[in-house]
């Protein structure tokens, strides 16, 4: 059972998932937009995009042991993760939304997409990849996500931002200076993290993905040294009447420092 708690200003608030103590966001007015953020972030990384979608009403939280979520005391599956999302979404008292996941959030959102159908209206899947199968990232890049440490050291992101993220945050590193404040300011646990490593581990989504069927949009960037460009041209590719946007010269974070065209490309989609 979902229990609210709180309420639904712009300010944070809490509601109880399945036991789980979880700190939501919602934002703005308009149709209803659902954020599934990337490993180890939190509601506050969101706010470049959600600053350029203001004729929607945008919906964060912080997932089990993320930010100022509960710490789940084991791991949870990528389809209990989705269990949970789909949770957070009725104890908001939305009962369709329309479904953003980045990175690690895109993965929880193929599953939201594929298990729980009628709270989706609209898809979108950016900087992902389906999992086992697909082509990995860079290897250095992989290495420096396996550690949460450029969530708490700032001079450590800075150093290893551009070989981790590449796009425009390699091209013009002042660009994280926002971002790093998100990320310092709520870091992961080191459990939490540890628990999202473990859920991904093993996890793909091939086995499902042609039986997804939402309208889907695939944003990808050309120049993102954790998912490689291919990745997402399988995505769109295995997902019934999904379309394809590849962002050129973009990195893994280019919903942040390229938030203004991210938001016209899922405006459009969204409609």
């Amino acid at each position: 059972m979902a229990e609210l708690r709180g309420n639904t200003s712009s300010s944070a608030s809490y509601v109880t998932v399945e036991g789980l103590r979880l700190r939501v966001r919602v934002q703005g007015s308009g149709p209803p937009l659902l954020l599934v953020m990337g490993i180890g972030g939190n509601i506050e990384m969101w706010q470049p995009l959600v600053d350029e979608l203001p004729d929607f009403e945008t919906i964060a939280f912080d997932a089990p042991g993320m930010g100022e979520s509960e710490i789940p005391r084991w791991p949870l599956s990528m389809s209990r993760l989705a269990r949970i999302t789909a949770g957070v979404v009725h104890a908001l008292g939305f009962p369709r939304v329309d479904v953003l996941g980045v990175s690690y959030g895109g993965a929880i959102a193929q599953e939201l997409a594929y298990r729980h159908r009628p709270v989706v209206r609209r898809l979108v899947l950016a900087a992902t990849t389906f999992g086992v199968g697909s082509l990995p990232g860079k290897p250095r890049a992989l290495a420096l996500l396996s550690t949460p440490y450029r969530y708490y050291s700032r001079s450590h992101l800075k150093a290893i931002a551009p070989r981790l993220y590449g796009g425009r945050i390699a091209r013009q590193p002042e660009l994280l200076e926002r971002d790093a404040y998100a990320r310092l300011g709520h870091a992961p646990s080191w459990r939490g993290y540890a628990w999202q490593l473990a859920a991904i581990a093993g996890w793909s989504s091939l086995l499902f993905l042609r039986r997804i069927r939402v309208p889907t949009l695939v944003l990808t960037g050309d120049d993102d040294p954790i998912i490689r460009v291919w990745n997402g041209r399988i995505l769109a590719g295995l997902i019934p009447g999904a379309q394809l946007q590849v962002m050129r010269g973009s990195g893994h974070l280019f919903l942040i420092d390229e938030a203004a065209e991210s938001a016209r490309l899922i405006r459009r989609f969204v409609g």
